[in-house]
């Protein structure tokens, strides 16, 4: 069975950090983008970055400059360490892949992980 796992998430205060990350398992031979999305409460959910397995990386207007994504292909694992967060990063936040498996080229998500950001 292929799937994403995601971890990290927590409660913190304005101001502080946290480190994502998510790792791929299962029959995979390989990534092609991996990314991070977030959904906050009564929201769509929306791109917050995305990293290709070459390391080019996107990142929301919102997040530019405080929010880091990187991974490691050897592990099939992207992280996304998050500096300065403010009270509108509070969301669940879920890792995407795009990855090719024994059955096929997939879209994988992950269940996500609730990050809450308040004093």
């Amino acid at each position: 069975q292929v799937q994403l796992v995601e971890s990290g998430g927590d409660l913190v205060q304005p101001g502080g950090s946290l480190r994502l990350s998510c790792a791929a398992s299962g029959s995979i031979f390989s990534i092609n983008v991996m990314g991070w999305y977030r959904q906050a409460p009564g929201k769509q959910r929306e791109l917050v970055a995305t990293i290709t397995s070459g390391g080019s990386t996107n990142y929301a207007d919102s997040v530019k400059d405080r929010f880091t994504i990187s991974r490691n292909n050897a592990k099939n694992t992207v992280y996304l360490q998050m500096n300065s967060l403010k009270p509108e990063d509070t969301a669940v936040y879920y890792c995407n892949a795009g990855a090719y498996t024994t059955a096929g080229y997939l879209a994988l998500w992950g269940r996500g992980t609730h990050v809450t950001i308040s004093s």
